[in-house]
């Protein structure tokens, strides 16, 4: 996988260290780029757009069984009632959580955030 990296707003304001490569110590390979520092630093990605999706289970069937669905047809999800289901942003699994309603709306609300190792 790629790298991933969480950090809480708490975090932000801890000292970046420089990596030490073991080879010869040159500027290049020793410098990191400095890492936000504050939820300010965090601006120039506020408005970049994302996708979100909320998938409540998921269900296999055949093309056939596909096209004799009509209207009022149930089709049975692998999640169980009360199960946390999984929040994805950009075709990601980034957390999981509850459905609620908000002002006649459906909602999530997130219970647990995915932490992945990507590298």
């Amino acid at each position: 996988m790629a790298d991933e990296t969480d950090f809480n707003l708490d975090e932000l304001d801890e000292p970046q260290r420089p990596v030490d490569s073991g080879g010869p110590a040159d500027e290049a390979s020793t410098h990191v780029p400095d890492r936000p520092r504050s939820a300010s630093d965090l601006e120039a990605v506020y408005d970049i757009p994302v996708q979100v999706s909320a998938v409540l289970g998921k269900s296999h069937m055949q093309v056939n069984q596909l096209l004799k669905l009509g209207r009022g047809a149930v089709v049975e999800l692998d999640r169980k009632v009360g199960e946390a289901i999984d929040i994805y942003v950009n075709n990601r699994l980034v957390a999981r959580g509850e459905v609620v309603v908000v002002e006649e709306r459906l909602g999530v609300t997130m219970t647990e955030i995915i932490k992945t190792d990507r590298g």
